[in-house]
């Protein structure tokens, strides 16, 4: 039976990318074994999109409102890419300290995970 996910990030600087996962985004985690920490994750979904080769994956932190999510970031030092609209929802890229990035998104699609109530409808909706 699956029960879940475990998602790798590849990183030049694993331990300051583990410390922005633990410290700025706040995931809880387990230590593995010599602070090798593995993070607890909000509930997730995955798309399969069409390429021309295998291999490439991507991250994205699903939030209910990137401005604000990026806004909080940027408070805690975090440099985010300017935030761009696509058909399918708002986005920017938060560059972590090991030099990659995680795209920070706000969908315009119906999700496959419960989405928070809004504070000013409280449907939840985008």
């Amino acid at each position: 039976m699956i029960f879940g996910t475990h998602t790798i990030v590849y990183s030049q600087d694993a331990e300051a990318d583990r410390a922005f996962f633990r410290d700025v985004l706040g995931f809880p985690s387990v230590d593995a074994g010599h602070r090798w920490l593995i993070f607890a994750l909000p509930p997730g979904e995955v798309a399969v999109h069409p390429a021309a080769e295998n291999g490439r994956h991507e991250l994205y932190f699903v939030c209910d409102d990137v401005n604000a999510e990026i806004a909080a970031l940027r408070n805690k030092g975090v440099l985010c890419s300017d935030l761009h609209e696509e058909r399918w929802g708002s986005i920017s890229y938060a560059l972590l300290p090991g030099g990659g990035r995680v795209g920070i998104y706000e969908p315009k699609h119906p999700c496959a995970i419960p989405v928070p109530a809004g504070p000013e409808d409280g449907t939840g909706a985008h």
